[in-house]
């Protein structure tokens, strides 16, 4: 070990292990949002999030490992795999959480113009019918777009508003119902947790910093040796 600072080596190891966990769970929640009944999936199945968030997650579990093999084999070559492949994803999360920002104003229209083809809502699979109707139950809105109308002449019972009249309620079809369409509650929800999102993004991202800072100077006793 001459030339290699033990103190450097563990502390590479030690922080590949937890990198190396944080992709086991990324990727395990992405996966479980992937295929639970508990989510929307007619929503998630036109929001790629889930799909990136999964090829993210295995990617760092690849990273960790190689450095993780990298630090305890003092293996050059590994290091070197694991700095460029952390460097691509710094990039990739720096220029995410950029655009994210720059765009975070046309998330609306762009849920929109997802939501649109499902209109009328009647006329769609009852599986998915059943999926707005908890999602109608769980934002007390009703419709997608404009109201009741996107299910056509009748409103199902998740859009009455009678116990929640401070809401904003309006008479469809003879019907007390929510006035608030579902694409409102949907873009306040993805405003509320765009910060916390691009919070965790630009985190991990200064912890790569370290990590590459690590391997690079682990890569460089290494060759002193």
């Amino acid at each position: 070990m001459a030339g290699v600072s033990g103190c450097m080596k563990y502390s590479m190891f030690f922080f590949n292990f937890l990198f190396w966990l944080c992709g086991c769970f990324i990727l395990g929640v992405s996966i479980w949002l992937r295929v639970s009944k508990d989510v929307q999936h007619t929503v998630q199945a036109d929001i790629p999030a889930i799909n990136l968030m999964i090829a993210i997650g295995a990617i760092i579990m690849g990273l960790g490992f190689f450095g993780c093999c990298g630090a305890i084999r003092e293996s050059r070559c590994l290091l070197l795999l694991f700095f460029i492949g952390l460097l691509l994803i710094f990039s990739l999360l720096v220029t995410a959480g950029i655009l994210g920002v720059v765009y975070r104003s046309k998330a609306e229209g762009m849920l929109t113009d997802t939501l649109q083809k499902y209109i009328p809502i009647e006329s769609q699979p009852a599986e998915f019918k059943t999926d707005i109707e908890k999602l109608q139950t769980q934002g007390k809105c009703c419709g997608l777009i404009k109201g009741a109308q996107d299910w056509g002449d009748v409103a199902p019972a998740s859009c009455n508003c009678t116990d929640e009249p401070a809401l904003g309620c309006v008479l469809y079809n003879g019907t007390i119902v929510y006035k608030q369409p579902c694409l409102q509650f949907l873009t306040d929800t993805m405003t509320k947790h765009t910060g916390i999102i691009l919070g965790v993004a630009f985190g991990l991202a200064v912890v790569m910093i370290f990590g590459l800072g690590f391997s690079m100077s682990l890569y460089c006793q290494i060759g002193r040796k």
